[in-house]
């Protein structure tokens, strides 16, 4: 291996070892079976990032990065894709949402930027094979950790204008008045002791709340005849 190229230095030893003669358990691994890898080194990369640890996050960092080759080498042995198209895909979508930089458009905030980019999203849903309709709600990833699930779901509805029953604005407007991020803190934790104590497990509940209000959203926004 050469010292110039370190990006397919690792491609070349990761084929290496998916390959006949390689390491059993390399060879073993699938997408599914690699999830629980990939959710536990991601996990790993933001405690060093909270941490402020750089030395750890490069490593850490290489740990998501073999996740990625992972799969991209298993999905080059079925002939679905390789490593090269997966990079080229995020390169050009980057282009493509960063006009401000690599076209003619002007944006000269943040805020006109993340405006930009929800145009340009939504340009390439509609051009996009069995789309859904333009106000459909795009559901987090059962996957995500429910409180992002949760943030997530209540930013699409904001921008949909959509208020979940139960939930009231103007209490949502006075609590966030006078919230820090350790009040926030500690308000979890008191909710996840009120929970514990009443026997409930809260990320199951808020799982089954989320689903009840993209549900409710879905009826709202396309009733059935």
């Amino acid at each position: 291996m050469g010292a110039m190229n370190p990006m397919q230095d690792l491609l070349d030893t990761v084929a290496r070892l998916r390959a006949p003669g390689g390491c059993p358990w390399d060879r073993e691994q699938t997408h599914e079976s690699l999830v629980r890898c990939l959710q536990e080194e991601t996990a790993e990369l933001i405690e060093t990032i909270d941490e402020k640890d750089d030395s750890h996050m490069r490593e850490e960092l290489g740990d998501v990065l073999l996740q990625v080759v992972m799969h991209a080498e298993i999905a080059k042995e079925k002939g679905a894709f390789d490593f090269n198209a997966v990079a080229a895909e995020i390169n050009e979508k980057l282009i493509r949402r960063h006009p401000h930089v690599f076209g003619n458009v002007k944006a000269e905030t943040s805020e006109q930027v993340l405006v930009n980019w929800a145009a340009i999203k939504e340009t390439e849903k509609k051009n996009t094979p069995q789309a859904l309709p333009a106000n459909a709600l795009k559901r987090p990833p059962a996957t995500l950790a429910t409180l992002l699930q949760a943030d997530e779901l209540i930013k699409q509805l904001g921008k949909r204008n959509f208020t979940p029953e139960g939930l009231d604005p103007a209490k949502v407007e006075k609590i966030a008045d006078d919230l820090t991020e350790e009040k926030a803190a500690m308000k979890l934790l008191e909710i996840v002791a009120a929970c514990r104590r009443a026997k409930i497990d809260p990320e199951s509940a808020l799982r089954k709340e989320l689903r009840r209000i993209a549900d409710s959203y879905d009826k709202a926004s396309f009733p059935v005849p």
